[in-house]
């Protein structure tokens, strides 16, 4: 809502130094958002003046036309003589008065006017149009041609209002009344605490039964239906200037006399109101809701389909206006033509003029399937006073009448649906409660007066409330209003007392350090959207019955090719993979820790919750079993070189044992023992998949996944070659550890190494060896690790040799050559046992 200065000053006598900047932070204060304060003729200089044009001489030879005019400004340049200046404009003629600046004028945007040789000819000075001067759009995109009734010479600043400050207020949906300049200046005087002239406030005559005949079919969808009829109209009348510079100023385009003085009255009372051509009105006038597929062409000449949930008013042929959001075709009031041979001028001599309330949320949803916005739609939706409709129509009557000449008709037609003012029962001290401070009855009761409230009561108190404010609702909104009065900076700053002795939970923490440790080995934390699609697990090549595939559907999805909740991290992790390799960045790793959604296949039904209690154990049990399962995960993807090359080495590129070993971290920071083996699945290379498992409660239970990506998956997904992954479930990993991790015992005796190397078959996984070699050599040994593998006919066809090297140390002692060679014998013969190992060269 935009809110000249000079306007507003009409209904509340501000301050006479007031400043707009001024005015808005009082509104701030009380609430209301004010965006920008705009400066109208910032750097504007005269002299600008009414001229006459006198003579146009037609300037041949030139790419575009040109006339060089004589203009009396009457003394204003000095002289008294005409002024001279070239123009391109064509929308003048002889005899017409125009705005002309001279020179040593200063325009808006700092242009200064000067004299200066052009077209072969010297111009003194310049003839204005509209946007020349900051005045915005006026329909007609030329010079502006004045009234022939203003003088000579008479001063154009003052005469067009060029010099005021607009106020560009943000109003929100529950603040619908202040989308008038009425309610922005109800806002003002009680700010300033100052009285109010409420230009609502005219004589209205009663209804009759001599107006234009209206029945209303759905007074759900309208309550309130006045009409009111004005005869005798000039159709050659304009919209004087302080009408089109107002409406100008407030952001709309003058259009026609009619028009503009009903766009004004929205304006001023916040009524949107509508003028019919009474005689393209074929009988009486009717509201009812449309037909289903019903056709209807709005003022825009756009064909429309309507619904029949749709609100329209009608006449004997049909839809002649779409209610609350725009008029049709058929009725619109129709443009002056003058005849050329008699000079006669037709057009619109008779208005019927509509003012009614209607539903808001029917008039929102109309304008929102239909993506037809309009000022009246905007009001409607937001709440507009029924009892206004009454005084904006004669409102509107008596400007048609100042200004077109016309003669109001005595009948009056109001349709009044049955209805009562709302009440609302509030304690005294409600807003002391809801503020945290002591405003007290008077305090109390004088605010919700100054906002149109009826208060009865003491400590009980029975608020009326008034028609224009249907956001008030119930006590705290009432409340609302009072603290928003009193000033929101008074309120006390109190800042919550946080209970001692509570931290993170044991999940939170292992969350922490899960993305500290990877973080640490490189990865950089990605987050994804929590949305995917089915087709993405077609891609990742997952079985049909796969748990994974059962998803949790969205009703309303952000977007309808990613309806459903992730049951895995992978296609966001990969997706943000490909989108960097595609940038240019190939050497990538990257990790997300986060909730995936796993359905159980049968549909849940979430029970609505109470808002006036706490709910019941049972009513959080029923809603909890309603929900998708949602465990943790964790996620990692690798491409490019994990060891970047340099004068330090050679480097090398990212593959399946980096995901395995970024398991292998988590593991230790969850203090679980995880075992690594041979896997199958989905997404992986069957020939480089991993299967990570723990034991929880004597029971082996397959944690998640590494390894590197199946070929087709790489080339489905778009991603690099030999692009890598792991993914495993954060929640049962930690139900594999401890309360907490256990710190390692560090002896300070020596260590004993001992180095084997084994000839198994080619089909034993390492893991079991290195399983059997652990346990075989009993407490004593620290650490074992691969460090060789080799193939070859050293070791025979079908055969591998693996190395390991084994340390052993003791707590208490320093171990003897014996002892870390009798554990080693033992860790060999259980791997010989179990494996079928030998031991190489034996």
């Amino acid at each position: 809502m935009r809110v000249p200065l000079s306007w507003l000053r009409e209904y509340v006598d501000l301050p006479a130094g007031e400043t707009g900047r001024d005015v808005a932070a009082k509104l701030v204060d009380a609430g209301l958002e004010v965006e920008t304060v705009e400066q109208l003729g910032g750097g504007l200089k005269g002299p600008l003046v009414v001229g006459k044009v006198l003579s146009i001489e037609e300037l041949e030879g030139f790419r575009k036309p040109i006339r060089f005019c004589t203009v009396d400004v009457g003394a204003a340049n000095g002289t008294g003589e005409p002024q001279e200046i070239v123009c391109g404009a064509r929308n003048f003629a002889v005899g017409d008065k125009v705005v002309v600046v001279l020179p040593g004028a200063v325009l808006p945007g700092d242009f200064a006017i000067a004299s200066r040789k052009t077209y072969g000819r010297t111009s003194h000075g310049m003839i204005c149009s509209g946007d020349e001067l900051g005045m915005g759009d006026d329909g007609t995109h030329g010079i502006i041609v004045l009234p022939p009734e203003h003088e000579v010479g008479t001063d154009a600043i003052e005469l067009l209002q060029l010099v005021d400050e607009v106020l560009d207020i943000d109003i929100t949906p529950d603040r619908g009344y202040c989308m008038s300049m009425r309610g922005v200046a109800r806002e003002a005087a009680t700010a300033y605490r100052l009285p109010l002239r409420d230009p609502a406030l005219l004589d209205v005559p009663a209804p009759n039964a001599y107006g234009h005949p209206v029945k209303v079919d759905d007074p759900a969808g309208c309550d309130r239906f006045t009409a009111r009829t004005v005869t005798g109209l000039d159709p050659d009348a304009r919209s004087p200037i302080w009408l089109t510079r107002r409406l100008q100023k407030a952001g709309m385009r003058p259009i026609s006399l009619a028009v503009d003085i009903t766009n004004y009255v929205m304006l001023e009372l916040g009524q949107p109101l509508h003028a019919y051509d009474r005689s393209r009105i074929d009988g009486p006038i009717g509201v009812r809701r449309a037909e289903h597929g019903e056709k209807f062409t709005t003022l825009d000449g756009v064909t429309r389909t309507l619904d029949a949930e749709d609100l329209v008013i009608t006449d004997g042929s049909g839809p002649i206006g779409l209610a609350g959001v725009m008029g049709g075709a058929d009725t619109e009031i129709a443009d002056s033509v003058t005849d050329p041979e008699t000079g006669h001028v037709t057009g619109t001599t008779e208005v019927v003029v509509e003012a009614a309330h209607f539903d808001a949320v029917s008039i929102s949803r109309t304008a929102r399937r239909l993506k037809l916005s309009s000022e009246a739609s905007k009001r409607f939706e937001r709440g507009v006073d029924p009892q206004a409709a009454a005084a904006a129509a004669q409102r509107t009557v008596d400007l048609l009448v100042l200004l077109a000449g016309g003669t109001a008709e005595a009948g009056v037609t109001e349709f009044l649906a049955p209805g009562a003012p709302r009440t609302i029962a509030m304690s005294a001290d409600h807003p002391d409660r809801v503020a945290g401070m002591e405003y007290g009855r008077e305090t109390v009761v004088r605010r919700l007066q100054e906002v149109g409230c009826d208060v009865y009561g003491q400590d009980e108190l029975v608020v009326t409330v008034p028609s224009w404010r249907p956001d008030l609702a119930e006590p705290n909104d009432l409340a609302e209003e009072v603290i928003r009065l009193e000033g929101y900076g008074n309120l006390p700053s109190t800042l919550p007392q946080v209970p001692s002795g509570r931290g993170l939970t044991a999940r939170q923490q292992l969350h922490r350090r899960v993305g500290r440790a990877l973080a640490g080995a490189g990865y950089v934390e990605a987050l994804s959207y929590p949305f995917i699609g089915a087709q993405v697990l077609d891609q990742l090549q997952l079985p049909a019955d796969d748990p994974a595939r059962r998803l949790v559907t969205l009703v309303n999805p952000i977007s309808d090719e990613e309806p459903a909740l992730r049951t895995t991290l992978l296609p966001g992790l990969l997706g943000a993979l490909r989108r960097n390799d595609s940038r240019g960045s190939h050497d990538l790793a990257l990790f997300e820790t986060g909730s995936v959604f796993l359905g159980s296949g049968r549909p849940g039904v979430a029970v609505r919750l109470p808002v006036d209690r706490r709910p019941t154990d049972e009513e959080v049990a029923t809603l909890n079993a309603a929900l998708p399962a949602q465990p943790r995960y964790a996620a990692v993807v690798l491409a490019g070189a994990r060891e970047q090359a340099g004068w330090w080495g050679k480097g090398r590129p990212a593959d399946w044992a980096d995901a395995v070993e970024a398991a292998r971290a988590l593991a230790v920071e969850a203090g679980a023992e995880l075992v690594v083996r041979q896997g199958r699945y989905g997404p992986w290379h069957p020939g480089r998949c991993a299967e990570l498992v723990v034991t929880v409660d004597g029971a082996e239970q397959v944690v998640g996944h590494a390894g590197e990506l199946h070929p087709r998956v790489v080339k489905a997904l778009g991603l690099p070659a030999r692009t890598s992954a792991m993914e495993l479930d954060l929640d049962r990993l930690a139900a594999a550890g401890g309360e907490a991790v256990q710190a390692p015992r560090i002896s300070s005796f020596p260590v004993a190494t001992q180095d084997v190397a084994l000839i198994v078959d080619a089909s034993v996984p390492a893991s079991a060896v290195e399983a059997a070699l652990r346990e075989g050599a009993g407490a004593l040994l620290e650490s074992l690790r691969l460090f060789d593998v080799f193939t070859g006919e050293q070791v025979g066809g079908g055969k591998k040799s693996l190395a390991y090297a084994l340390r052993f140390r003791a707590a208490d002692r320093t171990l003897t050559a014996e002892e870390s060679t009798a554990a080693r014998d033992a860790a060999v013969a259980l791997a010989g046992e179990r494996t079928g190992a030998a031991l190489r060269g034996a």
